[in-house]
């Protein structure tokens, strides 16, 4: 009888550390003095050097905030184009978006990812991705983990998971416990679907329409492919600036990532009670994609706005007389921004 092997039932070692080999240099572009280096390790280490020169600031009860996320089935039409380096971006923009909406400072980031066949080719593409990720949101990537498992993904398919770690000084936490009456919404665009309502768009224009990735819509002058791998906007420089143009004022009583849920969903989440924000629709440009998608489709406007974010990426409740010089700074930042609603007693 044959000798039993892991290459035979799937996994082949060697490919695994040719994989292994490419990913080193995509993490070292990511770090700073912070990160300390442990050559072949089972760990990142990074240093919490709180009161002393690693960080923009010192950090008095610094309370560190985590954040874990995915990419969905956008990971469907990165395969259908054999394109994978912007669904790395997507990744982090995921994690560290959200750890943003605590006015938290990006610290580090760790990926997992799931294949079914080992590809050192692919696996250095997301990566790649992952690592532009951390470039833009400004934090350490520091480790993660390949899991080739054939029995449980197809050759070719695979699945991504991120993990985001920031630190927050506990006086300077944005929790929505301070929105008032009279705030007012600032939204900050979106760079399109982001990565969200990812099974309804590949319903819609894969199955329904019938669509092909190299097909041109015209209302949007872009391939089906390129509108739907648009990688989800990063916010850091956007948050970091504005929390760091007010110092100790702290104007910013709020912050919401708009993802699956849609506008009203994600700003509820952390409205004190007997606060709400009401929104004017049409204080914002949509962007085409969400209009061609939701025509296509026959999509109703009540599922639009439960499932997509339509051109708002990232909302804050900011003290009225903060407002002007809130959107100066997202503008001087390079981000599209809006006045799109106010906060009111309910």
């Amino acid at each position: 009888m044959e000798s039993a092997t892991y290459k035979s039932a799937g996994v082949d070692l060697a490919v695994y550390r040719e994989s292994m080999s490419r990913l080193p240099r995509l993490m070292r572009r990511t770090h700073s003095p912070r990160v300390m280096p442990l050559e072949g390790g089972f760990a990142g280490l990074f240093r919490l050097d709180f009161a002393g020169k690693l960080f923009q600031r010192q950090y008095t009860d610094p309370v560190l905030v985590s954040c874990t996320d995915g990419v969905g089935t956008k990971l469907k039409v990165a395969q259908k184009l054999a394109r994978h380096e912007t669904v790395g971006i997507d990744l982090v923009a995921m994690c560290v978006n959200d750890a943003l909406c605590c006015g938290a400072e990006p610290l580090f980031f760790l990926d997992y990812v799931a294949m079914g066949k080992d590809d050192p080719a692919l696996l250095e593409a997301i990566v790649t991705g992952i690592s532009d990720g951390c470039v833009a949101g400004d934090l350490a990537l520091v480790g993660g983990e390949t899991a080739i498992m054939p029995d449980l993904y197809q050759p070719g398919d695979y699945d991504l998971a991120g993990f985001c770690v920031g630190v927050v000084d506990r006086p300077k936490l944005i929790d929505g416990s301070a929105i008032a009456p009279g705030d007012v919404a600032i939204g900050v665009a979106s760079s399109g679907l982001h990565s969200n309502g990812y099974s309804l768009v590949r319903k819609v224009v894969f199955d329904i329409a019938k669509l092909g990735v190299d097909d041109f819509v015209p209302e949007c002058e872009a391939k089906v492919g390129e509108l739907l791998l648009t990688p989800t906007t990063i916010y850091t420089k956007a948050v970091r600036g504005l929390l760091a143009a007010f110092g100790d004022d702290r104007p910013v009583h709020g912050i919401a990532h708009i993802t699956g849920g849609g506008l009203q969903e994600n700003v509820d989440r952390i409205l004190p009670k007997g606060v709400a924000v009401k929104f004017d629709s049409g204080s914002w440009p949509v962007p085409p994609v969400f209009g061609w998608l939701q025509k296509l489709g026959s999509i109703a406007e009540s599922e639009m706005a439960e499932v997509f974010n339509r051109g708002i990426g990232l909302v804050l409740l900011v003290r009225p007389d903060a407002v002007a010089m809130a959107q100066a700074q997202l503008t001087s930042a390079g981000y599209q921004n809006w006045v799109i609603g106010k906060a009111a007693t309910t």
